[in-house]
């Protein structure tokens, strides 16, 4: 049954960083087989997945390139919107900056997705993550990969290991930085925690988030509470899901976060290192099958 695009969910682009490590914009990497930039590749599977509307939230630093590449190029039919986050004060506070673009609590939406700007999650995962969303169940949603299927090279990344009860809900993510995969083709984490090796079957927050509406009063909420005087202070997504699933945050009626694994392999870049891994990695996939070769191909089905 194709759903009309009042039932289909909004997603939520989080493309505002700084990319301090990257030192680019990041979003515009040009990662695709034919040059095409992460949000390019991101865009079209979240179409073909089976959102609707688009909102790219863009600082004010890097925004106009990524607005001007994205109108220049992106079909003109699609239903993309733009907020801007005037200050980088976390991912909690760029979903806020999209906030009149998102379905209202009591309204006729079921909740919306959010992703970073700068990780390519595939279409399965989005598919995973906009059925939930137009689904029966009422709970929020982590789409969570296998550590081994988040990285690519051997530099450090932050990896946020999920612990999940046994009905499939979160119960905490844990923030395991310098997470690095030897060349034996093992996982540790240098941060000087045990347990130092990590499995590579291990749940992983990729920033694949589905959100029902009730959830912006309590990031309203954090903001408000948050100490914002430092150059570098910020609210994160990761940091207000724990205190809501460790009852630390009150949610009017309660919230719990549904775990949803995802087998496919996200990608994205973090260092200038990493971007040609992740074209070598795009180009696997594309002959392997496992994504289409074409911007947009999947869109019309996608759109009814």
């Amino acid at each position: 049954m194709t759903r009309t695009d009042s039932e289909r969910p909004t997603l939520v682009i989080l493309a505002g960083g700084r990319a301090r490590r990257y030192g680019g914009v990041k979003p515009l990497a040009p990662v695709g087989p034919g040059g095409e930039a992460v949000i390019d590749l991101l865009g079209s599977d979240a179409i073909a997945a089976g959102f609707s509307t688009l909102v790219l939230v863009i600082g004010p630093a890097t925004g106009p390139a990524i607005r001007y590449h994205v109108e220049r190029t992106w079909p003109g039919d699609l239903d993309v919107r733009f907020a801007v986050q005037d200050a980088p004060l976390g991912t909690v506070h760029a979903v806020l900056s999209a906030a009149e673009h998102l379905p209202a609590e009591g309204g006729n939406g079921g909740g919306f997705g959010v992703a970073n700007a700068d990780d390519l999650y595939g279409q399965e995962p989005l598919a995973l993550l906009a059925a939930h969303l137009t689904g029966e169940d009422p709970a929020n949603a982590l789409v969570a990969f296998r550590l081994h299927n988040s990285i690519v090279g051997h530099e450090p990344v932050t990896r946020g290991l999920c612990t999940v009860d046994g009905d499939g809900l979160l119960e905490g993510v844990d923030e395991r930085r310098h997470v690095v995969r030897l060349l034996d083709g093992r996982f540790v984490s240098e941060d000087g925690r045990e347990p130092a090796e990590l499995s590579p079957d291990a749940l992983v927050s990729m920033n694949l988030w589905g959100f029902r509406p009730a959830l912006q009063a309590v990031f309203e909420a954090a903001m408000a509470d948050a100490s914002l005087e430092t150059d570098d202070a910020e609210v994160l997504l990761p940091e207000v899901v724990g205190e809501i699933v460790a009852g630390q945050r009150a949610v009017p009626g309660g919230a719990t976060f549904r775990v949803v694994p995802a087998e496919g392999r996200c990608v994205g870049v973090t260092h200038p290192s990493d971007l040609a891994l992740v074209q070598t990695d795009l180009c696997q996939q594309v002959g392997r099958g496992d994504r289409p070769a074409a911007l947009w191909e999947d869109r019309s089905a996608a759109l009814g």
